[in-house]
């Protein structure tokens, strides 16, 4: 397959505050070697589709703060393909800001976009799947997602259904967009068979992603229409950090995906896990005897099972006595909780920050 026109967008400006007290707004998860590998996330994902698109057509959108981290983790990087936003403002205007960006460079182009820190462990089937997404959009009047085939009532994925008497080869079109759900609908939607998990990841031509957001999201493609003649020069810099100061807080489901009339999904199975939570690092890590995962060298278990116990290397942490739980400890932060409580751990940063401030953010 001709990967000419061809590139990947991957967003990495999030601060992880599920993975909390681990990630940090000064070192998120992306760049973090969560389970012991040897290669932080971001390495990993970037590895992963250098075997997909031309490494010059791999564009890294983060936060400005990060932009020197991202090109010591990564440092083949070309200064161009680090696209720094001035500020956080969800994954619409992210989309919207390469979108643009890319379309000045290639208005031909087709382009992924997908997080920093999802963990895909069948690499082959997930490049088929990827090359099927992108000839699909590359070719069609189409928005395309990877959805996930669930194994299990998930409360910490977004859901999505689609129709099953609309096939187009192997893709078939999106019915709804459910935000996370609680475990009775989410039971409901494992035993429909038509819903599938949200991965995050997105395949469309440059063109059909800028004309929904001038459709569905008029105020946001408002921003950085005119800027054919700024983006990759000199003038990017602050044509952007204007455009950001306007922009309202969206993710790209809210501005786009659930208006949409042209939104295909690709049903999929390659081992994904968006690694969100401890649970889910739990469920990917190398574990004990007694399926405990251990980050730490001098961690010693006594009568535990089914934990996650996180220390840092210099430190003696003992446990004795619990069962399905985290505990994380770090420099300044200590926490402990119960696994199946772990979507709380948002709430609880969220509550630090109020309390404490940014000290411990």
């Amino acid at each position: 397959m001709d990967n000419s026109n061809f590139y990947v967008a991957i967003m990495a400006g999030g601060i992880g505050s599920r993975f909390w007290p681990q990630s940090r707004i000064s070192r998120p998860k992306q760049f973090l070697d969560v389970l012991g590998t040897g290669k932080t996330l971001i390495q990993t994902t970037y590895e992963r589709f250098a075997k997909i698109v031309p490494e010059d057509h791999i564009y890294i959108v983060t936060g400005e703060m990060y932009a020197k981290e991202m090109k010591r983790q990564l440092p083949t990087l070309q200064d161009f393909q680090i696209v720094a936003e001035p500020a956080r403002r969800n994954t619409g205007p992210c989309v919207a800001y390469i979108a643009y960006k890319l379309a000045a460079i290639n208005p031909d182009a087709t382009f992924i976009v997908a997080p920093s820190d999802h963990l895909i462990l069948d690499s082959a089937a997930f490049t088929n799947q990827i090359h099927k997404a992108l000839d699909f959009a590359a070719n069609q009047d189409a928005l395309v997602t990877l959805g996930i085939k669930p194994h299990r009532p998930d409360t910490g994925y977004g859901y999505i259904q689609y129709d099953e008497d609309k096939p187009s080869g192997e893709l078939y079109k999106v019915k709804t967009f459910t935000e996370k759900p609680n475990l009775d609908l989410a039971k409901v939607f494992l035993e429909s068979g038509d819903f599938l998990w949200n991965s995050g990841i997105f395949i469309w031509h440059v063109q059909r992603i800028i004309s929904a957001f001038r459709t569905h999201s008029a105020e946001i493609s408002e921003l950085f229409e005119g800027g054919e003649k700024i983006f990759n020069t000199d003038a990017e810099e602050a044509f952007v950090e204007k455009a950001y100061s306007l922009c309202r807080n969206i993710s790209i489901d809210y501005a786009i995906m659930e208006h949409a009339e042209n939104v295909y999904v690709l049903p999929s199975s390659f081992g994904w896990n968006d690694l969100g939570t401890w649970t889910s690092l739990w469920e990917n890590h190398g574990k004990d005897y007694f399926n405990n995962a251990v980050e730490g060298e001098d961690v010693m278990l006594y009568d535990t099972q089914n934990s996650v116990v996180i220390a840092p290397k210099d430190k003696m942490v003992i446990v004795q006595g619990l069962e399905g739980y985290c505990v994380v400890d770090t420099e300044d932060v200590l926490l402990i909780c119960r696994l199946e409580d772990e979507q709380k751990v948002k709430q609880i940063n969220a509550d630090v920050k109020k309390t404490k401030g940014m000290k411990f953010m």
